[in-house]
């Protein structure tokens, strides 16, 4: 698998998000199953998994998933990059003493978790928990250098506070949604983060299998813990609207023997050195597919009349990136 540099760390080209053996995607698989499919990435050629200490059952509890990704990865845990996401708020503060302690108290649970004594990328997952980002800033400042933690990141957060975190302690990257139908980040978080060395990881690349033309009008996703039923473009009524995209899609897929949704990853490969997409699936032969998308080479001018088709088609639907 092609190689991208995430800040100053080599890593595949196309990432693995990891939260759908835990939650988001209804029924969740055996923890055999999830621990075998995270192992053929890895076997695959994907060296970048991503989890987040919150991602379990209908977000009812901690750790769910950080277990399953230690367990799998523990034997290799030297040849990957593992990035992980804590929250948390201000009434911690008082208990723990300081930002520093607290942040300092998740870290040590997810790395237990992970079955690891260091983390590649640690993200703040939400700044809504009534603490500063300078304060965050400050506090993974000295966890990176105690050699605790390699780098630091944001997820879903525009220009300012990137601009407020990155003046106390440079960031590694930032995980915003982005895809064909959410191109928010591209305005100015794209920008910023390429003039500043910092790496965009996207999650939801493929608008939650919307861009893999396998989702119809026809489509039902399950009731219980699947957040497919809110996702805006995933309405009936979007699907129909969103249908000249995929249509577009499909006429690369043919055209580059490939997928839609390895074309849909391909576009911003080719559009962003410093993008490292992280799909979400439950499924092995998904996942195996997505990160084949690393494979698919757009040449230049397949890519620009790909992205002015792509400008002239309207999008039905916006979740937006900063919340």
């Amino acid at each position: 698998m092609k190689k991208r540099i995430l800040k100053d760390i080599e890593v595949s080209e196309v990432g693995m998000g990891c939260m759908a053996f835990s939650h988001g995607y209804g029924r969740i698989p055996s923890e055999e199953y999830s621990i075998e499919a995270i192992q053929n990435a890895y076997h695959h050629g994907c060296t970048f998994f991503d989890t987040a200490e919150v991602y379990s059952p209908n977000l009812s509890g901690i750790g769910h998933n950080e277990k399953i990704v230690g367990k799998a990865l523990k034997d290799v845990r030297k040849d990957i990059v593992l990035a992980t996401k804590l929250f948390i708020d201000r009434s911690e503060i008082s208990r723990e003493g300081s930002v520093y302690h607290a942040i300092k108290r998740h870290l040590t649970d997810s790395m237990r978790r992970l079955q690891t004594d260091y983390i590649d990328l640690y993200y703040l997952h939400r700044t809504s928990g009534g603490v500063s980002v300078e304060e965050v800033a400050e506090a993974m400042g000295r966890l990176i250098d105690e050699g605790i933690i390699q780098g630091w990141g944001l997820s879903q957060v525009d220009v300012d506070l990137i601009d407020r975190a990155q003046k106390v302690t440079p960031l590694s990257a930032i995980q915003n949604i982005y895809s064909m139908v959410e191109r928010d980040v591209e305005k100015a978080v794209i920008p910023y983060c390429l003039k500043n060395n910092i790496g965009v990881v996207p999650f939801s690349p493929i608008a939650s299998g919307l861009l893999s033309g396998k989702i119809t009008t026809k489509t039902e996703f399950e009731r219980n813990d699947d957040v497919r039923n809110w996702v805006p473009q995933l309405s009936k009524r979007n699907i129909e609207g969103n249908q000249p995209i995929i249509d577009l899609l499909q006429e690369y897929a043919q055209m580059k023997n490939a997928t839609s949704a390895q074309i849909s990853l391909a576009w911003m490969l080719k559009k962003y050195p410093n993008v490292l997409p992280i799909p979400v699936s439950k499924n092995k032969e998904r996942i195996i597919e997505n990160l084949d998308a690393s494979e698919v080479e757009l040449t230049q001018e397949e890519f620009e009349a790909l992205d002015k088709a792509l400008n002239q088609l309207k999008v039905y639907g916006h979740r937006g990136f900063t919340r």
